[in-house]
């Protein structure tokens, strides 16, 4: 596996080498984030490293060529990292998409994000990455307990996807997904694994707001379950002070759960301070509610590496027991008993090329 990656970027970086012209251009990049992570529940604690604490660590290649009149054509080949214990393996999961682009928007084929964890993401001062991070998406559940969707209720990314991008609009944006399951017609739930997504927004100055709508089909081969989940989010840059706020629901199945979010980041010294409160409501269960609030501050050393901290600190409810979800290959989240409170604190770097 090893030997045929390297081959792979050797070629890639031979063809971007080759190609840098006024018509076409591949670009290696990616982000090494590893940090020290320390996560205590009140049930046990655990210790170590955590690769992606500010930055999901990834690697990536990516290119354009000018097909004239207009149009363009491009890739996205990206893939996650484990910084810290080298990973067991690499593969595109992060996006692999190829595009046709020009003055009607973007067609984007393959793997992608969705456009309602977009939201997710945009608007959580920590990019639903770190301790900090609002855990967001598969508010229901994975896949183990949305059962027959490709990736859980309300998952990050989907494969097998067909995207169109709007062209920019005067500060409107936007974009329409649609996942294909792949299923055969003869089964009775043939839509099973599919997905169909739509995000809109409208940023222009310091003001950035965009609702989005999702839905996912589980179940069985028999029988069908929907899976819904919605949000809307906005921010608003004063210059000194950059507060934002959003508002998720998933549905599905007789469950639902809400998560509501209030933060800001404060530009301060050569950096930046970040800090939200979250709340996560599971509306199916009784006294199931969890709240987060956490902190943390990076600091740029250049414009591509940034020294950060942060800590936060989880509280549920009786019978919820939501943790962290850590970007790591080895670092588990220390369990979690119904009840527990939680408290997690990483320092790390992170290196962007």
């Amino acid at each position: 596996m090893n030997k045929t990656f390297i081959a792979i970027a050797a070629l890639l970086a031979a063809a971007g080498a080759s190609a840098q012209s006024s018509t076409s251009s591949v670009t290696l990049f990616g982000v090494a984030d590893v940090s020290v992570a320390h996560l205590k529940s009140d049930t046990n604690s655990v210790t170590g490293l955590s690769s992606g604490g500010v930055s999901s660590s990834r690697l990536g290649f990516r290119g354009v060529e000018d097909l004239g009149g207009g149009l363009k054509a491009g890739f996205w080949l990206e893939g996650g990292i484990a910084v810290d214990n080298g990973g067991s393996g690499f593969k595109f999961d992060r996006r692999s998409t190829v595009s046709l682009m020009g003055g009607f928007g973007e067609v984007r084929l393959g793997r992608d994000k969705t456009p309602a964890y977009l939201n997710i993401e945009t608007f959580d001062p920590f990019g639903d990455v770190g301790v900090g991070g609002v855990n967001g998406a598969n508010l229901i559940g994975s896949a183990s307990v949305a059962v027959g969707t490709p990736e859980g209720s309300g998952h990050k990314r989907v494969s097998n996807s067909i995207n169109y991008i709007l062209p920019k609009l005067g500060g409107f944006y936007g974009q329409l997904q649609y996942g294909f399951g792949e299923k055969a017609d003869g089964i009775a739930n043939d839509r099973l694994g599919s997905s169909a997504a739509v995000r809109l927004g409208y940023q222009s100055g310091p003001l950035n707001v965009a609702a989005a709508y999702g839905t996912t089909r589980g179940g069985t081969d028999a029988k069908g379950v929907d899976y819904k989940a919605w949000n809307i989010g906005a921010a608003y840059n004063f210059g000194m002070v950059k507060p934002m706020a959003q508002f998720a629901t998933e549905r599905g199945n007789n469950q639902r759960v809400d998560m509501y979010l209030i933060g800001a980041t404060v530009p301060l010294g050569a950096g930046e301070l970040r800090a939200a409160y979250s709340q996560i409501s599971t509306k199916h269960v009784n006294e199931a509610d969890t709240q987060r609030f956490a902190i943390g501050y990076g600091y740029n050393l250049s414009k591509r590496t940034q020294l950060y901290a942060a800590i936060a600190h989880i509280k549920n409810d009786d019978n919820a027991k939501r943790g962290f979800a850590v970007s790591s290959s080895s670092l588990v989240s220390p369990t979690m008993a119904a009840g527990d409170s939680a408290t997690g604190y990483e320092f790390g770097v992170r290196h962007s090329f």
